[in-house]
């Protein structure tokens, strides 16, 4: 893959994780300087950070929610204060609860709301205050936008919030020189898929079967597309949904 992104430096929010994880570690392995945001899987992050560090690469991990402003502030307060630029936010932090309608909550609605769309406008903006000369944001969707599954109604309706808002901030700060786009991953063997029961319950096994290349995705695989994105490889894209799902047929 190359040097790609060679001293630019990469904020993944949520990094400390699965396919933030995955990310971090590919946009490392590509050059850059990068910002592993976690919440509070601090041993996780810190386990993130060393493996980079271990294979040659430069990262640090910087505690922030991403729901509440202050914390979003200080998250690109501190990355300035460690590289004094900030080139490009990969927008991966999200919590998904699944519930039938008749038992869906307020808390879990607005736990959702807060971090899955929320968190994403808090950390666009802040990002305007630190781009100079353009800059580069990626927020992670979900194929479960474009094939529904009863249960997920408002993990679903965030997701779908998310993909117009990268719609809406490509073409608003286009202008800028700063591109947005979405990744939209398949199932991808995560420790968070794991924990909500996924491949035990066999769902996982149907969508290999649906699946083209017949496997599940990997957070390696996420992370390859994002380098790409995050390069000037890709400098005439933006507003896009790029679907990396190993050609999930749904």
């Amino acid at each position: 893959m190359g040097l790609k992104l060679k001293n630019k430096v990469i904020i993944v929010t949520g990094g400390s994780k699965g396919i933030g994880a995955g990310i971090a570690k590919e946009l490392a392995s590509a050059g850059a300087n990068v910002v592993v945001n976690y919440v509070s899987g601090e041993t996780d992050a810190n386990a993130v950070v060393n493996f980079i560090q271990s294979n040659g690469g430069v990262a640090v991990a910087i505690q922030g929610d991403v729901s509440k402003q202050k914390d979003v502030q200080q998250l690109f307060r501190q990355t300035m204060n460690e590289f004094g630029k900030i080139d490009g936010v990969v927008n991966n932090a999200g919590v998904y609860l699944f519930n039938t309608i008749e038992n869906i909550t307020e808390e879990e609605f607005h736990k959702q709301f807060d971090i899955n769309v929320l968190g994403t406008i808090l950390t666009v903006q802040e990002s305007l205050k630190y781009f100079k000369d353009g800059g580069n944001i990626i927020n992670i969707g979900s194929m479960g936008t474009r094939n529904v599954d009863a249960g997920t109604a408002v993990y679903t309706a965030t997701k779908g919030a998310v993909d117009v808002l990268t719609s809406v901030f490509a073409k608003e700060l286009g202008s800028r020189n700063i591109r947005v786009n979405s990744i939209i991953p398949g199932l991808t063997e995560t420790e968070g898929a794991h924990k909500v029961g996924i491949f035990e319950s066999g769902l996982s096994q149907k969508i290999i079967d649906n699946t083209s290349l017949g496997r599940l995705g990997q957070p390696a695989d996420i992370g390859k597309v994002a380098v790409f994105l995050l390069s000037d490889d890709a400098y005439w894209i933006t507003g896009e949904k790029i679907s990396v799902s190993g050609g999930y047929l749904m």
